[in-house]
């Protein structure tokens, strides 16, 4: 097994918790910047459902929306 050194800023250090973590190993470090990257996608896809419009949708409509994309869907495969 190889060991890595990685230089990263106070705030990245402290974001990631290292502190607690100690050694970890790349599976741990890639699952903590994947979890990171999945927030950020989430967040700017909540801003975007804002900006569209599409945060203000009742379940209802969303479960029409989902109907008729899937009732589509199955429609052109025939």
């Amino acid at each position: 097994m190889k060991t890595l050194q990685v230089q990263i800023t106070e705030k990245d250090y402290s974001k990631y918790n290292f502190q607690e973590k100690g050694e970890i190993t790349f599976a741990i470090l890639e699952e903590l910047i994947s979890i990171e990257y999945a927030k950020k996608s989430l967040l700017k896809c909540n801003q975007i459902a804002e900006q569209s419009g599409l945060s203000e949708m009742t379940m209802e409509e969303i479960n029409a929306e989902i109907k008729a994309v899937r009732d589509a869907k199955n429609n052109t495969r025939h």
